[in-house]
């Protein structure tokens, strides 16, 4: 049985090409996955590990924990504890650390390193051993920097050029005394990273006399435990923690992991799908290359062979296909995932460099997958084959599939249908998160019931075409009968399209609907012209909001400024505002009291509200960060938003009591309103920074569609892996159809159809299955877009449904466009059939 199997494989390559290909395609997605993201990680990891190299142990400060009234705030590391820590038993030196965001721009203004992966920091003394300078000397004074040799040589800077840099706001331009090497892993990865001497860098990242960590070295002979062990005795233990530098690499290197984690899973689902669809196929192409060898099966049987050495022989033969397919695949991923690493860098994001990792889990992993999915897709096809009496299959008795069956595949159905669908409808009642899991069981047993009954579904969609089929004649009629002559097989073929754009659709009335809702939130909620902001999401200067003010045009401003506090024992984050003007800049509407917020006038959102029992006219105690006391009176309650919620109040009442100011954002408006003019003052009179955004609203909405359309492509090129795989699938389906129906071909021939009839019969029996794919595909998308968001509206107000119709009519026409391209080789093939021979083949 071992030789037939491999016989029967080797007769049938045509055949089964399709099938190798559909599940290479999925393993190929599944080892590139797993290749990119071990690389990016490894290479991640070794830049990093590389950073720690200058330190044995770190001291870092203690976070005292919020208790009582008390606001919950890190302890200080002070020069005392630096000179403690060098004195320590077993360290060689000490080094005081301090960090910040620091945005460097080019000679042409624009922001190096993309804002996320920009940094600052002290050089420490005329020689730090972390930074061995390349070129020039130290910093020194505010008017100094030293910048990494990797953004001198990407910006073209050199020693003597004055750069312009921002820390938390209005522009610096410090004169570039040094350029140093680093094997810091954010510069590794495309970022940038500015020194200034320890003085400047304290004032500057807002650490005047204190640190942010201590570097310890240890001397020779030193381990660090033992240094670590040093520390713990010398440093005060309620003030400090100390951990080795061997640790910060591995804490880091799990950290990075788990960064990755998410990625790797996100493109792990979509090669799941892929290979979700390729089982189609697999399990459609075992089915029919069965059904052409039902006599030959039944001989086998007639001569001794048993009903499990026939199940054996077809997963022999899956066996041999999937083993072909898993370790093509594993080849065509290790080339995805060097080829994903390489656009990467295309696309501006730097990568450490490092060797592409093809790891034993990732071999064994491609291998299992491309054997396993073939072998449990062809195991049914062989059970089936090998339960058929021989005297039956050499009649073609089985041929038709009994009432009894239909019956039960229907009702079977019928049953996940319903399921899914109320599974589906109750998940869209529950609240925000709890109605996830259930949604996603729904769509699952949902999706399974529609593919159960697809077969059923063909007819009447089927021939609903009949009247557009009807002009094409001949052809035209014949190609219905042919679509729904086997409704198993076209339902297993529009299936594989079908769930490709389900998942398309879906997205895209989710992503639409999400964007109208947030533009629409926007809108209503804001009235400022323009919002200021860092490029990267980091704090504002409050010197950001008294540079504005002072321009002409400027008739309202409001930075607003986060700060922590205790209220009930419990930790509540205060939101400053100006409260003159917050009112003229936001349109929240107010459901109690009013709108006034000034001196121990606050207002509060309605969940806040209620969640504290609070009411237009409650009064509360708040222990601010310094410790000072106040009563607050709420003055309203108002509707809150992804924009605005919690206590809103009046900065001249908060900054006092605030140790470092710094604003999340500044709402202004002007007396012209939004023109490109005005904006270009307010850039200008922040020093035309590259780290600040000056947006107006449209340029909100405008970033909202930009992020939107960004993952909306991403997730239609993983998705295309899905489609092409379903393409295979009606190549593959319909090679099959002409090879089954070659006889009556030739008879057609025989009586008068041509080669254009033939071809035109066979282009429009794969353009009704791949319509027929697609309108299920696009309907359930709809659904599922349209429940999704019922369960997000609970948590947005402003949610409302729209409906892509030109997107969706799109994805008609690609339904429609892989209906055509698929039967390109299929119809040339039937075309070209000798109508003699096929006459007289069985």
């Amino acid at each position: 049985m071992f030789r037939t199997a491999l016989r029967n494989v080797l007769a049938h390559k045509a055949r089964l090409l399709m099938t190798v290909l559909a599940v290479m395609l999925g393993v190929a997605f599944v080892s590139g996955t797993l290749v990119f993201t071990n690389t990016i990680s490894n290479a991640y990891q070794n830049s990093s590990a590389k950073g720690f190299d200058q330190v044995d142990v770190a001291v870092e400060p203690d976070y005292q924990e919020s208790k009582g009234d008390q606001v919950g705030k890190p302890t200080e590391l002070t020069q005392e504890l630096v000179d403690k820590s060098a004195k320590a038993d077993g360290a060689a030196s000490a080094i005081g650390v301090v960090n910040g965001f620091t945005a460097i721009a080019d000679k042409d203004g624009k922001l190096i390193g993309g804002g996320f992966q920009s940094q600052g920091g002290n050089y420490w003394g005329d020689k730090d051993p972390r930074y061995p300078l390349k070129e020039g000397t130290a910093p020194h004074g505010a008017n100094q920097v030293a910048i990494d040799s990797a953004t001198a040589e990407r910006a073209g800077y050199e020693v003597g050029d004055t750069v312009r840099i921002s820390v938390d706001g209005p522009v610096l331009s410090p004169e570039i005394t040094g350029i140093f090497t680093t094997d810091d892993g954010n510069v590794a990865a495309g970022g940038s990273l500015a020194l200034f001497d320890t003085a400047t860098a304290q004032t500057l990242f807002g650490k005047t006399g204190t640190y942010d960590q201590i570097d310890v070295k240890a001397a020779s002979g030193t381990s660090q435990t033992a240094l670590k062990a040093a520390l713990d005795k010398a440093l005060p233990a309620d003030l400090v923690e100390t951990t080795t530098g061997r640790q910060l690499a591995d804490d880091q290197a799990e950290m990075i992991s788990a960064s990755m984690a998410g990625l790797k899973q996100g493109l792990l689902v979509f090669a799941g799908i892929a290979l979700f669809v390729g089982t189609f196929i697999i399990a459609n192409t075992f089915t029919m290359l069965v059904a052409q060898r039902t006599k030959e099966l039944a001989l086998l049987r007639a001569v001794g062979a048993s009903r499990r050495q026939v199940t054996r022989s077809v997963l022999i033969e899956a066996f041999v296909v999937g083993t072909v397919a898993g370790v093509t695949g594993l080849v065509a991923g290790i080339g995805i995932g060097a080829g994903l690493r390489s656009l990467m860098g295309t696309l501006g994001a730097t990568v450490p460099d490092g060797p592409l990792i093809v790891s034993g889990g990732t071999v064994a992993t491609a291998l299992a997958v491309g054997v396993l999915i073939t072998m449990l897709a062809a195991w049914l096809p062989g059970r089936r084959a090998a339960r058929i009496p021989p005297v039956a299959a050499m009649s073609s008795v089985h041929a038709q599939a009994t009432t009894k069956s239909l019956v039960l595949r229907n009702t079977l159905g019928a049953l996940f249908s319903g399921a899914g669908v109320a599974v589906v409808l109750a998940a869209t009642t529950m609240e925000g998160s709890d109605g996830q899991a259930p949604m996603g069981l729904g769509a699952v047993l949902l999706i399974i019931g529609v593919f159960i009954l697809t077969p059923l579904l063909s007819r009447p969609l089927i021939a609903a075409a009949a009247p557009v089929l009807r002009i094409f004649g001949t052809a035209g009629k014949l190609a219905r009968q042919n679509s729904v002559r086997n409704p198993r097989r076209t339902a297993a073929t529009a299936s594989a399209l079908m769930i490709g754009l389900t998942l398309i659709t879906g997205m895209t009335v989710m992503a639409g609907s999400l964007q109208k809702s947030i533009d629409k939130m926007a809108s209503s909620a804001i009235r400022a012209d323009y919002v200021v902001s860092m490029a990267n999401g980091n704090q504002l200067s409050p010197d950001v909001a008294k540079e504005l003010a002072r321009v002409d045009d400027v008739t309202e401003i409001s930075p607003m400024r986060n700060a922590p506090s205790r209220i009930g024992g419990e930790t509540e984050y205060l939101t400053g505002v100006n409260g003159t003007s917050f009112g003229k800049l936001t349109d929240l509407k107010v459901d109690d009291g009013s709108f006034e917020v000034g001196g121990t006038q606050v207002v509060v959102d309605a969940d806040r509200a209620e969640q504290r029992g609070w009411k237009a006219g409650s009064s509360f105690t708040v222990s601010y960060e310094d410790g000072e006391k106040q009563k607050l009176t709420v003055a309203g309650v108002y509707e809150g938003n992804e924009f605005f919620s919690g206590v809103l109040l009046d900065n001249a009442t908060l900054t006092p009591h605030v140790s470092d100011a710094a604003d999340m954002m500044v709402m202004v408006k002007t007396s012209d309103g939004a023109t490109s003019a005005t904006k270009d003052r307010l850039e200008k009179a922040l020093g035309t920074n590259p780290a600040i955004k000056v947006q107006s609203k449209q340029d909100l909405s405008d970033d909202i569609a930009q992020m939107f359309t960004l993952m909306l492509n991403m997730l239609y090129g993983l998705l295309a892996m899905a489609v092409i795989v379903a393409v295979l699938g009606v190549i593959n389906t319909l090679a099959m159809s002409v090879f089954e129906r070659s006889q009556e071909i030739g008879m057609l021939r025989a009586i008068g159809l041509d080669r254009k009839g033939i071809k035109r019969m066979v282009r429009l029996e794969s353009l009704v299955i791949s319509l027929f794919g697609g309108v299920l595909g696009i309907g359930l998308g709809v659904f599922f877009g349209w429940a999704a968001g019922e369960l997000l509206g609970t948590k947005m107000p402003t949610y409302e449904l729209v409906l892509p119709w030109t997107r969706m009519g799109l994805f008609l026409l690609l339904a429609a466009a892989v209906g055509v391209l698929a039967a390109l080789w299929p119809a040339r093939r039937a075309s070209r059939l000798n109508m003699l021979s096929a006459i007289k083949s069985e």
